[in-house]
């Protein structure tokens, strides 16, 4: 096959950013502070700040005898918020469809840089894998930025009683996991367009061989033709001689 390595300088990149990228996803799943709340009554919440996560609800109290408690939360829990529920769902549907985009790109760009397989098997691996990646950056950035309009418009949640969290806060601010989603979403997104841009570099390359190809194909069938007309024309002096 072609050589192609230089082609695909963009897409090592791409996976590289798309690799890390994959890691903030898990990363910012499992942080506790997308949601900062800041309550007035610190008779519980001794700091006044606490912390909605995906997963979990969290603050420091010194008069529950512990430096910090943390409750549980779970899609059945009738009091859960739907973009909570919906981010747990499409949270571990990115982390799943980041590895699969993963490994899909490790493979494109391994068929390019060793020349393993044919370019049409490359044009199909490439795009495949910018699906994926996009697919991912999508449920990932959805709860995201669904928290996140939560949070800035002061949504409550109604935590029932063991959770020890008042029935509203003070303020809401944006926690450092919504930031890392946001980031982490960018970098995948990136990485499956990067991804997808070579599929149309590829069907750029074969169009400009084959128009290429054709006028080759147009000049040599023009020299065919004057050939032919030529000898036809010796032949026909000569005959006319004799």
């Amino acid at each position: 096959m072609a050589y192609l390595a230089h082609t695909g300088h963009l897409q090592f990149v791409a996976l590289v950013v798309g690799a890390l990228g994959w890691i903030l996803i898990v990363s910012c799943a499992g942080i506790n502070d997308w949601r900062l709340w800041h309550v007035a009554d610190r008779t519980v919440i001794s700091s006044g700040e606490a912390w909605v996560g995906v997963w979990r609800a969290c603050f420091d109290s010194h008069a529950l005898g512990a430096s910090q408690i943390c409750t549980a939360m779970s899609v059945g829990q009738p009091f859960l918020p739907t973009e909570i529920g919906v981010a747990q769902v499409l949270l571990m549907a990115a982390v799943v469809l980041g590895i699969f985009g993963n490994v899909a790109a490790g493979c494109a760009v391994r068929k390019v840089y060793f020349g393993l397989d044919n370019p049409a098997s490359i044009k199909r691996a490439f795009p495949l894998a910018g699906a994926l990646y996009l697919t991912t950056a999508a449920c990932s950035l959805v709860p995201v930025f669904w928290n996140m309009a939560s949070v800035l418009t002061n949504r409550t949640i109604d935590f029932p009683p063991d959770f020890h969290f008042p029935p509203a806060p003070v303020r809401q601010e944006v926690g450092s996991g919504i930031v890392i989603g946001i980031g982490a979403s960018v970098m995948v997104a990136f990485s499956g367009l990067a991804f997808l841009s070579y599929r149309i570099y590829m069907d750029f390359c074969c169009s400009k061989s084959h128009n290429k190809l054709s006028n080759s194909s147009s000049v040599l069938r023009s020299v065919c033709v004057c050939v032919c007309v030529c000898v036809c024309v010796c032949v026909r002096d000569r005959c006319t001689l004799y």
